[in-house]
């Protein structure tokens, strides 16, 4: 099993719990991200940088990803191939992607897709709260627990 974190738009507080948990149990889980966000060097974590093509995370991560593994995105996309190939994928607040759950998140995309193209604005998500990372860190360990047999 592999953990792999799509860490262009992941919130340090995440990749800490992702980290500290995945310690627990013995792996060391994969920060992908475009060399636009190139940072120190993670503990305790195997950092790939990809170029800054708009989509190069999350092809280094479909094409990374195998049956059983667990990926944290924030991108229903992604999540979507992710389920597709037998993995799990979890968002940075926490909320476990289903395959029931995003033919919708994705319509919801394409809308604000189309807003934003015709000039229109929407607002961004909102700052990560205490129990959005409260939710992540539950259901994280959860998925880690369910599929690594602890």
């Amino acid at each position: 099993m592999q953990i792999l974190v799509d860490a262009d738009a992941c919130p340090g507080a995440v990749k800490a719990v992702v980290k500290a948990e995945t310690v627990k149990i013995g792996l060391q889980p994969l920060f992908i991200c475009s060399n636009a966000h190139f940072s120190r060097r993670e503990e305790h974590a195997q950092m790939i940088y990809v170029d800054r093509h708009p989509q190069a995370v999350d092809l280094a991560i479909a094409n990374r990803v195998n049956p059983g593994d667990i990926v944290v995105t924030g991108d229903y996309g992604l999540a979507a191939l992710v389920l597709g190939k037998g993995a799990r994928a979890i968002s940075h607040r926490g909320k476990l992607y289903t395959a029931d759950k995003l033919p919708e998140l994705l319509l919801q995309r394409h809308i604000l897709a189309k807003v934003r193209k015709s000039g229109g604005r929407h607002r961004g998500p909102a700052k990560l709260s205490k129990e959005d990372l409260e939710r992540f860190k539950a259901n994280f360990c959860a998925l880690l627990c369910s599929e690594s047999g602890c």
